[in-house]
């Protein structure tokens, strides 16, 4: 029977728990490996925690059937669903990346990617014309984020698809911002979704974990062949906090979602503030593409605020809103790119995306709004 994205949050994948159905939540199998039964023969399914564990299984299970992937790897964190995905290529391949990116994946790239030989070429994605003067004949993938981290930049994904299947390159889409429950691009054609499920997926601030999910099986045995060579793949307990987080994915989302745009909208109408960046405004320039192809608009934002002083005024300031890095939980978390997420971007860059030292990024949590709104508005007061 078909299910709603919102009933299968709760219910998780197939159901198909390793000792049967007695247990409503998903038993955590704390174990590093398995007994054989007998020589020559390997117990079904199940050897060894690094390759196989049924937490972790039936959590990959759970994200695929949301994201609507063939199959899914779950990583110790997003960076490591991210650095394993880049173990496809192969030295000379190029890389066609979104340029507002967050900044750890920009540090992974030029630390490691660059080192290993690959060749990345940061476009606006956003933009059809560059995208497509992007495309050489040696590009191998297209990588993006929509939307962006912290622009909230918009790319069409069914345009990328289809520059990508011309190419006979692979699309690579970073889903975090808006989760499963908000957009699903292998159903607009990308080969490939990472999450740093440490946000939304998981959604309480309280363990790290990564995403890969895959649109077809060739694709999952190469990511799984590289997962258990290289390792990172996440523990049972992290794998059953997952899960937990994920039943109120849903209501989250929701919640979120509706105190963003209430932000949002007294953002705009605030004489301190210069620039809202949220795809759910009607004036944002991806408002439309976004409508498109996603079911939401998420709860992250970022805003510019008319000097330095002022930003380093709402950090120390807010009360209820919490000055640090990270998103995606119930706690609204607010930060200052410049200087934290976005620190190893090199300066030239930064200005020119639009990172200055007035725009903060903040990550609108499940509170009630008018305290949200209440709390910015003593912070710049």
């Amino acid at each position: 029977m078909s299910q709603n994205l919102e009933t299968r949050c709760v219910h998780g994948g197939s159901h198909r728990f390793p000792d049967g159905r007695d247990s409503i939540s998903m038993p955590i199998y704390q174990t590093a490996t398995f007994a054989h039964p007998d020589l020559g023969h390997s117990p079904d399914r199940f050897y060894y925690t690094r390759l196989t564990n049924p937490t972790r299984n039936y959590l990959e299970e759970t994200v695929s059937s949301l994201e609507g992937a063939g199959d899914t790897v779950a990583f110790t964190s997003g960076m490591a669903a991210i650095a394993a995905v880049f173990e496809l290529f192969a030295p000379g391949d190029r890389i066609v990346c979104s340029s507002d990116l967050y900044g750890g994946t920009v540090l992974l790239f030029d630390l490691v990617s660059r080192k290993n030989g690959l060749v990345l070429d940061f476009v606006d994605t956003a933009d059809a014309d560059a995208l497509a003067s992007a495309m050489a004949p040696d590009v191998k993938a297209i990588y993006i984020e929509t939307p962006s981290n912290p622009m909230m930049n918009v790319t069409d994904i069914r345009l990328c698809a289809e520059f990508a299947k011309k190419q006979g390159a692979l699309l690579i889409v970073d889903n975090t911002f808006l989760s499963p429950y908000f957009q699903n691009p292998i159903a607009l054609g990308a080969d490939l979704v990472v999450h740093s499920g440490t946000k939304y997926l998981g959604g309480h601030n309280d363990t790290l974990a990564g995403f890969v999910c895959c649109a077809d099986a060739a694709l999952s045995q190469r990511i799984r062949r590289i997962s258990s060579a290289t390792g990172g793949l996440l523990a049972p307990f992290d794998s059953w906090l997952m899960l937990r987080g994920i039943k109120t994915l849903a209501v989250r989302m929701e919640r979120a979602q509706e105190n963003a745009r209430a932000i949002a909208a007294f953002l705009q109408t605030h004489p301190r503030v210069t620039r809202v960046h949220y795809v759910g405004l009607p004036d944002h320039p991806g408002y439309e593409v976004n409508a498109r192809q996603s079911r939401g608009s998420g709860a992250m934002l970022s805003f510019a605020v008319d000097s330095h002083e002022t930003a380093l005024q709402v950090l120390e300031k807010v009360k209820i809103i919490t000055f640090a890095e990270s998103l995606g939980g119930p706690e609204s978390l607010i930060t200052l790119p410049v200087t934290q997420t976005h620190a190893d971007v090199p300066e030239e860059e930064r200005e020119k995306l639009g990172i200055t030292d007035s725009l903060l990024r903040l990550s609108v949590g499940i509170e009630n709004a008018q305290d949200l709104i209440e709390d910015l508005r003593q912070a710049m007061a």
